[in-house]
């Protein structure tokens, strides 16, 4: 009995009349029609499989044409996008090097503060094609598009193509999803990776072969080379699953998840032994790190301390304080004002069809592989919301695009099994719960934004509604008036995160926190999803919303930074805004307080506008130099060499805080004249470190040593020149 229900389940007709095919075993005789001629690659790439109604490919295939030019669409506007990022695809582009150890310039001072995988796709690109946003950022469009069909492929060997078209279609729609799947940050590489870690596994579930289960742990490794410790976090539920479910002996099961564990040590640690037997004098200072170890960056700022908040070299200081440093924790966190609109649309949803499925399939024999795949996509969403939910550490926004991939085929294929059971009343009263939760959790989404599209909330509150009271009926309607119901219910579930997505791609996105969808009361993002100073966005009418002078300490409203603001009064926009005199990164003119600290200024999480006279300065004799200058944090030295295409040095890393170089070292660069000019930053050398800082001490010496320039609103130090008297 339980054997033919989780045969059902694949056999029959499911989600929205379509029949798939069972999984065959391995030892399956060649198909009925293995004697018939080849069919040509066109026409299989069309029809796909011959027993697939003909419809099914042309739809898979539109699907991902919609969402590549979803994705696509004004994707110049965001420039260079993070300039942190760019400015090591730039160097990757010029020197293999530094492609390698993910350095923020060619010349090699020091890498970015993540694992250099998720640069790689976007520094090859630039070698191709040159420098450009369409060159660093369309590999990014590219892993959307491959994650869309990673999802489909996952619910509809399973399920149907129906449901796999809706799983994609929710993906594709995901306002986070569509804003770092067109953004630079290494979360688009890792979206893609977890996904096919767990088409992987659902593919082991069905079979048992090994090589399913190795590929996860290949995947899953070079996740990690994107984003350290974050791509661990599904580990415990897949491995649990597979142990538990596997259609193999108890046994085999161990050995499979012992060869998996032991290609994921090699596909993530090869790059992390040859870096570390490397020797330290030549080769980048690992940025993040206190004592230039990858393993103390991976454990320590990357790792434990996002977690408990003690990330030492963070701005802030670390140490959460239960509450959190970076917003209040708890069970809500996902749901608040400034997360909501990212990803929560259809998490209640995901939840009530991820607890229809394991109830409707409680019978079902171990090995049932349609409830292995709930177990699969709901273990991964629940652990990384819990880890987001109350990690203490720092936390952005768009860290949630990981859970979309996960989100997406608990609605596919919880739709697809309750649609197929509708005549029943539990399965039709589930359904028809999901839906009102969804539309009553749209409606209070988009009423955090009264002005935006206000009649839309009133559309998915009572179109939601209607579907759900059809829905209950859906067993006694005629298929017409059910496909109504269910149409009407989809096309209200997706109305509000269609609308933010569209929001999302029509305005650009730059620095360090970006976020998608239109201002929220409470929450950080606003038109652009974010673009106001240092990228994480103002409602309208916030500081420096028309270039002014910033008053404050660099003050984010709701969950800002902790101490409200960084020393110095460095925060990026609290200095003078040029209103678009100077030119940006991206080839943009400055835009208001999008660019905070117009001229050289600068600050933490944005860089700095560059004008044609500064660049003209730091261009001359540049080649005579292994630096052509060298910046307080990355994001201010990004700026200067994305504009010049000339190695700046990134002094103390992202934060400032890292101690590389120190006084002693960058003395001897200066003597053996390496480096020409020191760019005054406007933190005043203290951006997000303490006066006795390395990149405090730095800056007094060569304030004290070195001629000034002034070019425009912009101060450099020559570096060549000693200061009169």
């Amino acid at each position: 009995m339980t054997v033919h229900y989780d045969q059902q389940i694949a056999d029959t007709d499911t989600s929205l009349g379509t029949r798939t095919r069972p999984p065959a075993p391995a030892t399956a005789a060649p198909a009925p029609d293995a004697g018939e001629p080849k069919r040509p690659l066109p026409q299989r790439l069309w029809r796909g499989r011959p027993e697939d109604p003909r419809w099914t490919r042309p739809a898979f295939l539109a699907l991902l044409l919609a969402t590549a030019v979803l994705y696509l669409c004004n994707l110049s506007a965001s420039g260079y996008a993070n300039s942190f990022y760019s400015a090591a695809v730039q160097a990757g582009s010029q020197s293999w090097k530094a492609l390698f150890f993910g350095s923020l310039d060619a010349a090699g001072a020091i890498t970015v503060d993540k694992p250099p995988a998720a640069l790689w796709p976007m520094a090859l690109s630039v070698r191709l094609f040159g420098l450009s946003s369409w060159a660093i950022l369309v590999p990014e469009v590219l892993m959307g598009v491959g994650t869309v069909a990673v999802v489909y492929a996952a619910v509809r060997r399973r399920f149907s193509p129906a449901a796999g078209l809706i799983a994609g279609a929710v993906l594709a729609l995901t306002p986070v999803a569509a804003l770092m799947f067109r953004f630079n940050n290494p979360d688009a590489m890792l979206a893609l990776l977890m996904a096919v870690a767990c088409y992987f596994v659902i593919r082991a579930l069905a079979d048992g072969r090994t090589k399913w289960l190795v590929w996860a742990g290949v995947a899953i490794g070079f996740a990690f080379l994107a984003k350290t410790l974050q791509a661990f976090l599904i580990l415990p539920p897949l491995a649990l699953v597979y142990a538990v479910c596997a259609p193999v002996s108890v046994k085999k099961r161990l050995g499979q998840l012992a060869l998996a564990s032991a290609a994921l040590v090699v596909s993530g640690g090869w790059w992390v032994a040859i870096v570390e037997l490397w020797p330290a004098s030549s080769r980048p200072y690992i940025g993040g790190s206190q004592n230039n170890s990858f393993l103390e960056l991976t454990f320590g700022y990357n790792g434990l301390g996002r977690l408990n908040g003690d990330e030492t070299g963070s701005v802030g200081g670390g140490g959460g304080n239960g509450g959190g440093a970076w917003g209040e924790t708890g069970w809500d966190r996902l749901f608040g004002s400034g997360v909501g609109g990212q990803i929560s649309w259809l998490i209640p949803a995901a939840l009530v069809l991820l607890v229809a499925g394991l109830v409707a399939t409680r019978r079902a024999r171990r090995t049932s592989v349609t409830r292995g795949s709930f177990l699969v996509w709901g273990g991964a969403l629940i652990t990384t919301m819990l880890v987001f939910s109350y990690m203490q550490g720092i936390f952005h926004e768009y860290y949630t695009v990981a859970l979309a991939p996960y989100i997406a085929p608990l609605i596919g294929m919880g739709s697809a099994l309750l649609w197929d059971k509708r005549d029943k009343a539990w399965a039709s009263l589930t359904l028809a719960a999901a839906m009102t939760a969804t539309a009553a959790w749209g409606y209070v989404l988009l009423n955090r934004s009264s002005d935006y599209l206000p009649w839309l909330k009133w559309f998915v509150l009572a179109g939601g509604l209607t579907a759900a009271l059809g829905l209950i009926f859906a067993g006694r309607l005629g298929r017409r008036l059910a496909l109504g119901a269910a149409g009407l219910g989809l096309l209200a579930a997706l109305a509000g995160p269609a609308a933010y997505t569209l929001t999302t791609v029509n305005e650009g996105h730059t620095g360090s926190i970006v976020t998608a969808g239109p201002a929220v009361a409470g929450g950080r993002g606003g038109p652009g999803g974010g673009d106001g100073p240092g990228g994480g966005g103002f409602p309208r009418g916030g500081p420096n919303q028309q270039g002014q002078q910033g008053q404050g300490q660099g003050q984010l409203p709701g969950n800002g930074f902790p101490g409200n603001g960084f020393p110095g009064n460095g925060f990026p926009g609290s200095g003078q805004n040029q209103q678009g005199q100077n030119t940006t990164p991206g080839g943009r003119t400055g835009d208001g307080g999008r660019m905070g600290g117009g001229g050289g200024m600068g600050g933490l999480l944005n860089g700095a506008s560059v004008g044609s006279e500064a660049k003209k300065l730091l261009e001359t004799d540049a080649d005579q130099y292994t630096w052509a200058a060298a910046a307080i944090g990355a994001q201010n030295a990004a700026s200067y060499q994305l504009s010049t295409g000339d190695p700046v040095m990134a002094i103390g890393g992202f934060n400032g805080t890292d101690p590389s170089p120190t006084l002693a070292q960058f003395k001897t660069y200066v003597a053996e004249g390496k480096i020409h000019y020191f760019i005054a930053s406007g933190a005043g050398g203290r951006m997000g470190g303490s006066s006795d800082g390395t990149s405090s001490r730095i800056t007094a010496w060569v304030e004290a040593n070195f001629k000034k320039v002034t070019v425009g609103s912009a101060t450099f130090y020559d570096l060549t020149q000693k200061a009169s008297g």
